[in-house]
């Protein structure tokens, strides 16, 4: 089965439209909406990075979209920021952060939807990886408001990231920026011209991950990561999804990992620079101004960032108690409770019962 990129098929019965933005800082980002009927409880999808939009409308299986539509939550959103592979920014070279995303693309991203549903409609995050991270940050710091509940995959406010992660956390970014001139990491590289830069870091990638035989899961592996393989485990992909694993997860700047390595040092998530003063300079410790509840999921083989959100689940919950809550997933990964073959058996079910219960039944926030 050979599946288009940037296709809807994924989603049927609804209609579907584009909603183009633009930020304060000069990129034009994109909502999409699936709709099937007017709903009081609006769920907003934000991916992780390299991802998109795509990783919720996989044609290949029972894909969150269709499962929320399918399940009274006619009204689905999907917020392509400025880490989206369907965008360019992140082939270019620049220099943003997570503080640039939680500043300029979230609340931005919130106004736009706000006017096209109104403003008394609840609205649910369902977020993934640093979308999670960045719209956690948004919120602690005040940006965003009128958000009923958050559900928060692999990762928010706490970072905690293994061993060889941090190696390469700590030389990544100025190898490949100044030594071997790229300034950004391509799950495609494998099917670049042979002997160019991005070739070479396949090849060399590949020699250290004998598990499979599909070079842009090596890739990502290596991008994001510390197993064999480091976002999933295998058997929770459909073969279709394995094979085309660089169709949804793209290219991303090495810029990232910079901020990322500041977080995992201090152990949570805090401000790059001064650049953006107005921002706090520790997001954790911000947060217990939240009163937004958080549905924390984590798969007990996280090899991204291992107990992250046990411990912002702990941390938290002890600073507003019995708002939050835990759910940690057997036998799955990082990515895999998003893009799973079995995730709408094993995992969308909890996120379904999280937002209906602080949904149309409990009433606006």
């Amino acid at each position: 089965m050979r599946i288009a990129r940037f296709t809807n098929d994924g989603v049927s019965d609804a209609e579907i439209s584009m909603y183009p933005f633009p930020t304060d800082d000069g990129l034009g980002l994109e909502l999409t909406r699936f709709f099937r009927a007017d709903s009081d409880d609006v769920v907003l999808l934000l991916h992780g990075l390299p991802a998109s939009t795509d990783m919720f409308i996989m044609p290949e299986h029972t894909n969150l979209v269709t499962y929320l539509l399918n399940n009274g939550l006619t009204d689905v959103w999907s917020l392509d920021f400025r880490m989206s592979c369907r965008h360019p920014y992140d082939t270019e070279t620049h220099r943003f952060t997570l503080d640039d995303i939680a500043l300029f693309d979230h609340p931005a991203g919130l106004a736009e939807l706000r006017r096209h549903i109104g403003p008394h409609k609840r609205i649910h995050v369902i977020a993934q990886c640093l979308g999670s991270v960045s719209f956690m940050m948004s919120l602690a710091a005040g940006l965003v408001d009128g958000i009923s509940s958050v559900t928060s995959n692999s990762v928010a406010l706490s970072i905690r990231v293994p061993t060889w992660s941090k190696l390469k956390l700590a030389f990544g970014p100025g190898f490949f920026d100044y030594i071997a001139g790229v300034p950004f990491l391509d799950p495609r590289f494998g099917d670049a011209p042979v002997m160019t830069r991005g070739w070479m870091i396949s090849r060399m990638v590949s020699l250290f991950h004998r598990e499979c035989d599909v070079r842009s899961c090596h890739m990502i592996s290596f991008m994001w990561g510390a197993g064999n393989p480091g976002l999933w485990s295998h058997e929770n992909l459909a073969e279709e999804t394995h094979h085309r694993v660089a169709d949804l997860f793209g290219a991303n700047g090495v810029h990232y990992y910079r901020h990322m390595r500041r977080m995992s040092r201090a152990g949570h998530a805090v401000r790059h620079d001064d650049r953006f003063r107005e921002l706090p300079e520790d997001y954790l410790k911000a947060a217990s101004d939240i009163d937004v509840p958080v549905l924390f999921l984590t798969g007990d083989r996280n090899h991204v960032f291992t107990d992250s959100n046990i411990v912002c689940h702990d941390v938290m919950s002890k600073q507003n108690p019995g708002l939050h809550e835990l759910q940690i997933l057997p036998g799955y990964g990082h990515v895999d409770p998003i893009i799973g073959k079995n995730a709408h058996r094993d995992v969308f079910p909890h996120i379904l019962e999280f937002i209906q219960k602080h949904g149309s039944a409990r009433g606006a926030r």
